[in-house]
């Protein structure tokens, strides 16, 4: 989302966003003199607030909900996207009548937007209303060229955001970006939706698996078990979807369910009442297990660390983009630094160890990759 600021060295209302690699900014409008020297602040906060709530609607869209009629969870994600259409008339509205100084807005989309119209009647002047005007349109519009796949200009903010759904025509972009580069181009988290990008890579990680997976007489998934330097999180992850799509799930099928469940996560929701009885019921079984080998401890439930998900649930999308290039880096590492010319890992048989060069692993994995591609789009 872009976030708005007061540069109070020049009397500057200016706005900022990600593009991946870091932020952008640029000068929206000079302020005129205000009623309080908080008037320019509330301004920028409430221009932030619109921003987030209007972006919301990009990363939970309607079409993603399970349910779509009246008073449902589709239903009302649908009232927030329509209600970018009453955006413009609320910060030019003449304000609340007397009495009513705050009037309840149907949603948040309006009620963000109510506010700015507020903030700006402080000022008292037209000139920046207007710039206000063309700088919340130009926002709206690149919500909505992101909604169509294109990240481009001032829509690339999205490379930064997960999102519940992934557009086709970003998985295809994505995809040809690892091909060019399967260990994950930087174009990856500068032009892509990570969700779209995570959706290839899941794609490009099982075939690394399959292409060591052959030479070392292994299932792919437990390659990816084998993947040294990763953390158990991280691990957790990769095994969860090469195993997935070894079963014939899709890679959008995999990696989807994952990334909402972290998003649920983040807003205080638990979605999937058998998994997490799963994880406690693990949990549970670690702790018996360290109270017999140390019974001196004692046996304290409480003091296990029970993550819920094994993505970062403030940015599970691009979390899960990083763990799948980190699962194919390590695929690479497996194929050249530990294959036996007979096929076995180094350490299960001895004799000397073959290296062969990256360029002939990329080429088997492009190959694998082409063979699954149908899968993918």
């Amino acid at each position: 989302m872009t976030r708005y600021a007061i540069d109070h060295s020049r009397n500057m209302l200016i706005a900022q966003w990600s593009t991946g690699i870091g932020d952008t900014a640029t000068t929206v409008a000079e302020l005129p003199p205000a009623r309080s020297a908080w008037d320019g602040l509330r301004l920028a906060t409430s221009l932030t607030d619109l921003s987030q709530a209007c972006w919301r609607c990009y990363t939970h869209p309607a079409s993603t909900a399970e349910r779509h009629g009246p008073n449902s969870l589709g239903w009302f994600r649908q009232c927030e996207r329509d209600a970018f259409a009453s955006i413009v008339p609320a910060l030019t509205s003449p304000g609340p009548a007397a009495g009513n100084p705050f009037p309840t807005a149907t949603t948040r989309v309006e009620d963000s937007a109510q506010r700015v119209g507020r903030s700006l009647r402080a000022f008292d002047t037209s000139q920046l209303t207007v710039r206000i005007i063309t700088e919340v349109t130009d926002e709206l519009a690149a919500i909505e060229q992101a909604e169509l796949g294109d990240l481009s200009d001032r829509a690339q903010q999205a490379v930064v955001l997960s999102r519940e759904d992934a557009s086709p025509l970003q998985v295809s972009q994505a995809d040809g970006l690892l091909r060019r580069h399967p260990f994950g181009p930087e174009e990856l988290f500068t032009q892509v939706d990570p969700a779209a990008a995570a959706i290839a890579a899941a794609h490009w990680l099982y075939a690394a698996a399959s292409t060591t997976a052959r030479r070392a007489r292994l299932h792919p998934a437990q390659v990816v078990a084998r993947v040294d330097g990763v953390k158990p999180l991280i691990l957790e992850s990769l095994i969860e979807i090469v195993t997935a799509i070894g079963t014939g799930t899709s890679p959008r099928q995999a990696v989807m369910p994952m990334i909402r469940h972290a998003l649920h996560i983040a807003e205080g929701h638990l979605s999937g009442v058998t998994e997490a009885r799963h994880r406690i019921t693990a949990a549970e079984e670690f702790a018996e297990r360290a109270h017999a080998d140390h019974p001196e401890l004692g046996l304290d439930f409480d003091a296990v660390y029970l993550p819920i998900t094994p993505l970062d649930p403030t940015r599970p999308a691009l979390d899960l983009l990083d763990n799948l290039l980190a699962g194919i880096h390590g695929c690479w590492l497996l194929d050249v630094q530990r294959v036996h010319p007979l096929g076995t890992l180094a350490g299960e048989r001895t004799g000397p160890l073959r290296r062969r060069p990256v360029e002939a692993f990329l080429a088997e994995v492009r190959q694998e990759a082409a063979v699954r591609r149908d899968d993918l789009l």
